[in-house]
């Protein structure tokens, strides 16, 4: 690929001209082109779709179109949408490097459906890292939770209700088992060793986290979940991850195991997951990820008294948007200078 001198990039999510700016003073080589006049505004940190009332006229949507496939790189992907991300890779054979929002943005590549050729063309990149320390703070919060009974003390405060005293588990004795040892998995586990925590790995590849226990094969998880007093999910939705987290490996699990999900949710069968939440192989849960989402109404995770329901909103902060321009900013300056980009996507599993 030819080095360019200068970089057209075209904004194709909500951005704000603060932090144009400062892309713009980290890395003077580009060409930053926006229309904020085309862009759904921002209900909040992070929301990268913008507002979805938000809908452009048919002229408004020709310009963005027009604007888009003019780019060399896109500061996101158009409308946070694969099928726009199709069309505008087809309409702009000049187009050579796109910056996705999510940390899991190779979510969204596998949605546009891409040729092998035009995945060649291209290079993707992602925002994983920027979320780690806010997803690892919630796995560490999920943990405590489970291990301090927060849904006995919920209930028992609703009710008015002062029981006798019982023992509750101390984390720093606990076992806990961290599925996946990425930016999110290595936070955490660093999180809970420094609490005291005894924590293994459940990786492909040895980590290099200090303190760690050691590290499982994913092909172990049963083994691994068998001598664990909390599990934590951090994995991204790949073909391979898929149900990685299935009836088998709940069948294994410790009597009144903690689990947290922070990842994907397609990693976790829900099905097999309601079953061991009901008959209390798993004594807890604090999911922040779910296999469909929004989460259906009639799904018994709403109202199952042993699990806690989060958004997906456990990964946003007030930083969020200056970290990724931030980000942007230094993968641009690689892209210039012909060095290798952080997080690009990995087109064979997505992630």
């Amino acid at each position: 690929m030819t080095v360019p001198q200068r970089l057209r990039v075209v904004v194709a999510t909500p951005l704000s001209e603060e932090l144009c700016a400062r892309i713009l003073a980290a890395e003077p080589r580009i060409d930053l082109v926006r229309d904020q006049s085309l862009l759904p505004p921002m209900r909040w940190p992070g929301d990268h779709g913008g507002d979805p009332s938000f809908v452009r006229t048919t002229e408004q949507q020709s310009a963005f179109d027009a604007l888009v496939d003019s780019a060399e790189a896109l500061y996101g992907v158009p409308d946070e949408n694969p099928a726009a991300l199709a069309r505008t890779v087809r309409a702009n054979p000049g187009l050579r490097w796109v910056q996705t929002m999510p940390a899991g943005g190779g979510a969204q590549v596998k949605g546009a459906n891409l040729a092998q050729d035009e995945l060649q063309n291209l290079v993707f990149t992602t925002s994983a890292g920027v979320h780690g320390a806010s997803l690892a703070e919630f796995a560490v919060f999920g943990v405590f939770a489970g291990a301090k009974d927060l849904p006995r003390l919920l209930t028992q405060q609703a009710r008015k209700e002062w029981t006798g005293r019982w023992c509750m588990q101390q984390v720093h004795e606990m076992t806990v088992a961290v599925l996946g040892m990425g930016n999110i998995g290595r936070d955490t586990a660093a999180r809970l060793i420094a609490l005291g925590a005894r924590v293994i790995g459940v990786s492909r590849t040895p980590a290099d986290v200090p303190g760690l226990a050691g590290t499982v094969h994913p092909d172990d998880l049963d083994k691994a979940v068998a001598d664990a007093d909390a599990l934590v999910v951090t994995l991204p939705g790949t073909e391979s991850t898929h149900k990685m987290v299935n009836a088998d490996v709940l069948a294994a699990v410790k009597p009144g195991i903690t689990v947290v999900s922070v990842g994907r949710g397609t990693v976790i069968d829900e099905d097999a997951l309601v079953e061991a939440l009901r008959d209390g192989r798993i004594g807890f849960a604090a999911l922040d990820v779910f296999y469909t989402e929004p989460l259906a109404q009639d799904s018994p995770l709403w109202t199952l008294p042993n699990v806690l329901v989060s958004p997906h909103t456990a990964a946003l902060n007030d930083a969020e948007d200056r970290r990724i321009a931030d980000l942007f900013a230094v993968n641009a300056a690689r892209f210039l200078d012909g060095g290798p980009m952080i997080n690009p996507v990995n087109t064979v599993e997505f992630y």
